[in-house]
């Protein structure tokens, strides 16, 4: 049994300004989080623009990251991929570097037909040494499968062992997944950028795997929902909403620039699609951060928020 609980942030990936993957400046977000008291790390995901990493450079990263966190927290190896086949590989590239289990998406091309999603599981397991963590997310990315359908597929591939359930509603989800599943699972945890989070752990999550910018508040965030502290908890969720908010809408833009204000990061380009903060989008991002510091979310690396 691998027993995986707490805050687990998914890097993002930085890029030098010619566009290549920085593997200096990922491993500094690395112990961003190893600081923050991180319960384990994630990577990569679809925080860290995975779909545009080639085969190489995933390999090359994940084992960058591996030799650095050696073993200090859990590491999550982001394994998905269309092909069973490759999924398994990127699983044994995680195991070779530390990771102690594999994050796999459930494919949309399979969709909601279960016996096509089992059949694909249990090829990955088939060749997997970690166990899985089924990745539930919403299309277009993903299959968003329904608990019931998850159920069964947990039952035909016993390798699964976790679930990464973020298709909406989260927190009922998270409720039947757990109902139907418990006997077979040893966690299931929140994602969709931890804007759910508390009533997620409410319902029982093992915990949440967001975006790395605000992984310190998480933490804390975390450590007073499991001390009993349920209003301070509530009081840090409440403060970091909006930047979560803001975060839905320009995703891995959102967080690099959230790092880059922070002085975490000093390069924010990015391959994914999406949109781009105009200058009104900036000034909205500065107003969202005075707001977060004056409200004492942040006590290390307070944002540089007049950049």
């Amino acid at each position: 049994m691998v027993e995986l609980t707490g805050v687990f942030p998914v890097l993002p990936t930085p890029f030098m300004e010619r566009g290549a993957p920085d593997p200096s400046a990922l491993l500094r977000l690395a112990d961003f989080a190893l600081e923050s008291g991180a319960d384990g790390i994630v990577y990569p995901g679809m925080a860290s623009e995975v779909e545009t990493l080639t085969p190489a450079e995933r390999a090359s990263l994940v084992a960058a990251l591996g030799g650095h966190l050696n073993g200090r927290v859990p590491f999550i190896v982001g394994a998905s991929d269309a092909d069973p086949a490759q999924a398994a590989i990127r699983a044994s590239e995680g195991a070779t570097h530390g990771a102690t289990a594999a994050m796999i998406m459930a494919p949309a091309k399979a969709g909601r037909d279960i016996a096509a999603q089992a059949a694909f599981f249990a090829a990955v397991a088939a060749a997997s040494p970690l166990p899985i963590m089924l990745q539930n997310a919403p299309p277009p990315n993903g299959a968003g499968l329904d608990p019931e359908a998850i159920a069964a597929i947990i039952t035909a591939v016993p390798q699964i062992r976790f679930v990464k359930e973020e298709t909406l509603p989260c927190g009922q989800h998270v409720s039947l997944i757990l109902v139907s599943s418990a006997d077979r699972l040893d966690g299931v945890f929140g994602g969709a950028g931890a804007r759910y989070v508390v009533d997620e752990l409410a319902r029982g999550a093992a915990g949440t795997m967001p975006a790395l910018e605000l992984v310190d508040v998480q933490v804390r965030l975390m450590r007073a929902w499991r001390d009993g502290r349920e209003l301070e908890a509530r009081r840090l969720y409440t403060s970091s909403l909006p930047l979560l908010t803001f975060q839905a809408v320009f995703r891995v833009r959102a967080t690099k620039e959230v790092l880059r204000r922070r002085g975490l990061l000093a390069a924010t380009g990015a391959r994914a699609a999406g949109p781009v903060l105009d200058p009104q989008d900036r000034r909205e991002l500065r107003a969202l951060l005075q707001l977060a510091d004056r409200e004492g979310l942040f006590l290390a690396h307070r944002p540089e928020t007049l950049s």
